[in-house]
């Protein structure tokens, strides 16, 4: 009987020790989850290039805008076109498609080429269509609204020389945990007289990317 007594009263802490074990594994697990859970959020310098992903990314962009401004900028069709207009060529920027495997910020990349386009000084820049648009249907509501001295008539708009159109294109090639983006960033610039290609540039990127093996 004393024998029988000793086992349930050892079957019984056994038991115990196990659900508390239980419990502990239980509350190590949630404190993992919570710490893996956690944010960190620093501030850096919008200048400071990080490559996360290996995607494209804002670095790319202001990079590759500012080198082929620069480039299209200092080719002769500038002067060539002063010295027979006798003033700065009006430039838009037209369809920048996006022909790569992954989602390109393609707006940021035509305002970061506008931006370089405009601070240069040495083109005058039309408003895009949709911009044109909203513009558009101001001066409409003008006609019905706004005084005599302060309306903006129709057809009076700054009409563009050229357009600049391009794209971005991608190839990838992988092994294993290795992988290699290749970026190719294509830009025309079209004379709107006569379709002329005043200009034509090209800017690669070629990005090498080695993800962590998981080590224990």
């Amino acid at each position: 009987m004393s024998y029988r007594v000793k086992s349930i009263e050892r079957n019984s802490q056994i038991k115990r020790v196990g659900k508390i074990c239980f419990q502990l594994l239980i509350v190590s697990l949630a404190l993992v989850a919570l710490a893996s859970c956690s944010k960190k959020v620093t501030r850096i310098d919008v200048e400071e290039t990080k490559d996360l992903s290996g995607d494209w990314n804002d670095t790319d962009s202001r990079l590759v805008s500012k080198e082929m401004i620069g480039d299209v900028l200092s080719r002769p069709w500038i002067s060539d076109f002063v010295q027979k207009s006798g003033k700065k060529p009006a430039v838009i920027v037209g369809e920048i498609r996006n022909l790569s495997h992954e989602h390109i910020a393609v707006g940021t990349f035509v305002g970061d080429m506008e931006r370089e386009l405009i601070n240069s000084g040495r083109v005058d820049f039309v408003a895009s269509k949709t911009e044109r648009k909203e513009v558009r249907e101001e001066r409409s509501d003008q006609d019905l609204h706004a005084s005599e001295e302060t309306r903006k008539a129709m057809g009076e708009e700054y009409g563009a020389d050229y357009m600049l159109k391009g794209s971005i294109n991608t190839i990838i090639d992988s092994e294993g945990d290795e992988q290699v983006k290749y970026y190719q960033v294509d830009l025309t610039l079209i004379s709107l007289v006569d379709n002329r290609k005043a200009w034509v540039g090209q800017k690669k990127i070629k990005k090498f990317i080695e993800k962590n093996k998981l080590r224990i």
